[in-house]
């Protein structure tokens, strides 16, 4: 004997109505976009929307453009940079050297 639930087992929105219950789609435009590494990524649009110049990759994050034999070049990264590496940007040697003397001094109390 079944058991008193008639809807177990079923989720909320099933059911035999389909494009009747959530209307009709919209006409559909897929755009091809490849990025450097020679990805293709076939992203579909409304027809009527504005196709963007750059997409994004989904298998390397590069940026794709439509382009097929020139697509957009990787973004360009900086390497981290220690504190010390930014304050050698600003101070010479000399700058180091005499900013340096006039700390110990007044550690020693000379000044």
């Amino acid at each position: 004997m079944a058991s008193g639930n008639a809807i177990r087992g079923s989720r909320v929105g099933a059911g035999p109505m389909g494009e009747a219950e959530r209307g009709e789609s919209a006409p559909r435009l897929r755009v091809s976009f490849w990025c450097s590494n020679g990805h293709e990524t076939e992203p579909s649009f409304a027809s009527d929307a504005q196709v963007p110049e750059t997409w994004d990759c989904p298998r390397c994050g590069f940026p794709a453009g439509q382009d097929r034999d020139n697509p957009p070049d990787p973004p360009r990264t900086e390497p981290y940079k220690t504190h010390l590496a930014y304050v050698r940007e600003r101070r010479s040697d000399a700058d180091g050297e005499a900013i340096l003397a006039e700390a110990l001094a007044k550690l020693r109390g000379e000044i």
